[in-house]
């Protein structure tokens, strides 16, 4: 029988916390990653709720505090698979009951989610803003983006090369959003450049830095979150993109 009483996480004496073992053949990095996927109560939710990725509840906290998500958009996802966070869009904007529709992007071939299309597109690739605008049928409310480059465990080296991805992000970004339009992307522990930064306060009515009671609590990951499009700073290209 489950009950829903608090546990210390022991009984009888014996923890009950999934321990693994570092064999031969496993790393110690990868035992230690195994080891806090099994005990990660995300984890489980995410098995046992249908979503793709413990990376679904990050965008269900921040949307359920920024009300990002309202039926009939049309939000693109970056780097999508394995699906989690366009499995959240599809079902909070109504995709599959045809109100609104979202956009996945990524390098890799990814699963169908219910309510998404999905495009193998590099989206720094020339064509890309025209391509997208013409699936959505115009420009978008929202781009969100939980992408990260592989990381190299140089902290600086790894702050540099995701900066690099969130602002590549945002430059494509400008060229597809809606007025009044929003841009979710992951950054690290330090936040967004202050080039980008100084760009996004100029480009949006608000912009914060977030970081959700679901990211693990020893990551370095923060969220920077811009809402109320206004339109792409002079300068840029946006003002000539298609839609």
């Amino acid at each position: 029988m489950t009950t829903n009483k608090p546990s210390s996480g022991r009984e009888g004496g014996r923890s009950l916390k999934t321990r693994v073992k570092s064999a031969n053949k496993r790393s110690m990095s990868s035992a230690l990653w195994l080891g806090r996927q099994l005990n990660d109560p995300y984890v489980a939710r995410a098995k046992s709720e249908g979503y793709r990725s413990r990376a679904a509840f990050k965008l269900i906290e921040m949307d359920d505090q920024f009300a990002l998500l309202r039926p009939g958009q049309r939000i693109v996802d970056l780097g999508a698979a394995p699906g989690g966070w366009s499995q959240v869009a599809s079902q909070r904007i109504g995709a599959g009951g045809g109100q609104g529709k979202v956009v996945g992007i990524d390098l890799l071939e990814m699963e169908p989610v219910a309510g998404v299309d999905f495009a193998v597109m590099d989206f720094n690739d020339e064509d890309a803003p025209e391509r997208i605008t013409a699936m959505m049928g115009g420009r978008v409310d929202g781009v969100m983006s939980d992408m990260a480059s592989n990381a190299t465990g140089h902290k600086k080296t790894d702050q540099l090369r995701i900066m690099v991805l969130v602002e590549l992000a945002y430059a494509f970004a400008q060229t597809i959003l809606a007025p009044r339009g929003f841009f979710l992307a992951k950054v690290l522990q330090g936040g967004t450049s202050a080039e980008l930064l100084a760009q996004l306060k100029r480009d949006f009515a608000v912009v914060k830095h977030v970081k959700p009671k679901a990211s693990r609590a020893d990551s370095s990951e923060l969220y920077v979150l811009a809402t109320g499009f206004r339109g792409a700073s002079p300068g840029t290209d946006a003002a000539s993109a298609p839609g």
